[in-house]
């Protein structure tokens, strides 16, 4: 009997134990209602890309009295909601309005993730996505950490230089990306419509054979500074043609930017001072040779050596000037072809006019039998 007692006693202790685990099961289940997931870790981004922010159940959820809030942590800006069965894209703050969307026909599903356009550096921070359903309510946090930025800034001022002497174009590229990951760097002038290559950078070479021929030998990086961040470019010997609008553009991924630096105000060198000098006394000495040997003339004198001396004066003098100033600009503009093609016009025009004297004379001849001719016979 008392056995019998004992196993009816431990029966009722078993069950009466097992009904109650069953009770706080349900009880927990019912207290706990509904767990909202989202992403483990951080989420990481291009600057102007898109993101996602997961927020999810593991169970749907009934439509009806369904209310979903994204908010930012910090300041508690309303980025999106969904209640009574749409998105209210009407109540969002405006900085987000067009650009937070839910996948509303995921919603359904349990999916209350929310996709981010044209990410901007003020997204960085904690997103909270708090879920409504009927009685109940849970959250989740979502960080949008570092950003991925690519910041390409040059000279705030015009950039001026001296005919002939070496300019720096500046160009910094500002990126937790570290520079050996920067895929390209290409320097272009910008001429109407049309860009001109000045330098080219790619998977970290430099190709300077690859610049357009007006700058190839005259244009680098400088090279030490890569590594920094820093693709300045120096212009070798500048000339007045340099001058316009140059453009440093980066890419890295699917990042790119770029910045654009102003060459203007070239001044004159000592070289160009020098080649006007002869263009000049090349002109005025060829006007006062002129009227010198107009005025011998007029005056008919018998110095015969003076007016030939006047004349060799004024074919020799503003051509041998003229020479010098076509070789002092080659030397500063180095067309070589253009520089050995002037100067040898005007070193051989000289020369043309020294041969083609005694037909000049024969000429004057015809013309003097011509008029004596007419005049006595006609």
């Amino acid at each position: 009997m008392l056995k019998l007692r004992f196993y009816y006693s431990s029966f009722l202790c078993v069950n009466y134990m097992y009904i109650m685990f069953i009770v706080i099961a349900i009880l927990l289940v019912f207290a706990d209602g509904f767990t909202v997931h989202g992403p483990p870790d951080p989420l990481v981004a291009p600057l102007g890309s898109s993101v996602v922010l997961p927020c999810f159940v593991d169970e749907p959820l009934p439509v009806k009295d369904l209310k979903v809030e994204w908010r930012r942590t910090d300041s508690e800006t309303l980025v999106h909601l969904y209640q009574d069965g749409e998105s209210r894209a009407e109540v969002q703050q405006q900085d987000y309005h067009d650009r937070a969307h839910f996948f509303t026909d995921q919603i359904q599903h349990g999916n209350f993730s929310l996709r981010l356009d044209n990410l901007t550096a003020e997204d960085e921070g904690e997103y909270t996505c708090k879920v409504y359903s009927q009685q109940d309510s849970n959250e989740t946090v979502v960080q949008i950490k570092d950003v991925e930025r690519l910041l390409v800034s040059g000279s705030s001022r015009s950039t001026s230089a001296y005919v002939g002497e070496d300019v720096t174009l500046n160009c910094s590229v500002d990126s937790h990306i570290k520079p050996e990951h920067i895929e390209e760097v290409s320097w272009k002038k910008t001429v109407g419509d049309e860009d001109i290559l000045v330098l080219h950078y790619q998977n970290n070479e430099a190709f300077p054979d690859s610049s357009n021929e007006q700058y190839r030998d005259r244009v680098e990086f400088f090279t030490d500074e890569i590594p920094k961040g820093n693709f300045s470019l120096r212009l070798k010997s500048v000339r007045t043609e340099d001058k316009g609008v140059y453009m440093c553009q980066a890419f890295a991924g699917v990042l790119s930017a770029n910045t654009t630096v102003v060459l203007e105000q070239l001044g004159f060198s000592s070289w160009h001072i020098t080649v006007l000098f002869f263009c000049s006394v090349a002109g005025f000495g060829a006007v006062l040779l002129l009227c010198c040997l107009i005025y011998c003339r007029s005056k008919n004198t018998d110095n015969s050596r003076t007016i030939w001396n006047l004349q060799l004066s004024l074919v020799f003098f503003p051509n041998v000037c003229m020479f010098f100033a076509f070789i002092l600009w080659g030397l500063t503009e180095g067309f070589l072809h253009e520089t050995v093609t002037c100067s040898a016009l005007y070193i051989l025009r000289p020369v043309m006019l020294i041969w083609a004297l005694s037909y000049l004379k024969y000429l004057q001849g015809m013309l003097e039998f011509k008029v004596f001719y007419h005049y006595y016979f006609c």
